[in-house]
């Protein structure tokens, strides 16, 4: 899906703040970096999304919630492998320097796409928040067509991997203990 040229546009807009609508392990999102908190701001305005609403975060590894200052335990790395198919998982996360992730949910939920093209890319940008791709409380774009229709020129660039009709990811909390809530 990502050919070379593609991949060093989409990671130069992305590290310089940019958003992007692309296709994500399970629909069209819209992307931006996770550590830039006015590109995720952008992300908010442009989606016209609940402001208290937190956004899944794509990482190319486990090792990237660490940037969040999070740290797994053993338990919460064995549940997290026994999943199939993409779920995101929610975890604590202390203090206030990501409240503009967490939105005053003290959680963040990451998602480690199956798709290794898709990690390998993450790998590249770093984080991404990737709430699909529509305006709040519409049905999520299946295709760049749907997509321009909602955002136009606000975004800086749109890849587009064809009709996408997949499902939001299963959306599970993991405590410390690695016990488990499904939320979705």
């Amino acid at each position: 899906m990502w050919d070379n040229e593609k991949n060093k546009e989409l990671v130069k807009i992305l590290k310089a703040g940019g958003v992007v609508v692309m296709p994500t392990d399970t629909i069209y999102g819209i992307v931006a970096s996770a550590l830039d908190v006015s590109a995720t701001n952008r992300v908010y305005e442009i989606r016209k999304r609940d402001s208290n609403k937190p956004c899944i975060i794509l990482i190319g590894g486990l090792e990237d919630v660490q940037k969040f200052g999070i740290f797994l335990t053993e338990e919460q790395k064995n549940e997290i492998g026994k999943f199939q198919g993409p779920v995101s998982f929610v975890v604590d996360i202390e203090g206030e320097r990501f409240a503009y992730l967490h939105r005053s949910t003290k959680t963040l939920a990451f998602r480690l796409p199956a798709r290794e093209d898709l990690r390998n890319l993450l790998k590249e940008t770093g984080p991404l928040i990737a709430p699909s791709a529509n305006i709040e409380g519409q049905p999520p774009a299946k295709n760049i067509i749907e997509a321009k229709k909602y955002f136009g020129d606000q975004v800086n660039l749109y890849v587009d991997g064809g009709e996408i009709r997949g499902q939001a990811s299963k959306v599970v909390r993991l405590h410390t203990d690695g016990s488990m809530e499904i939320f979705r």
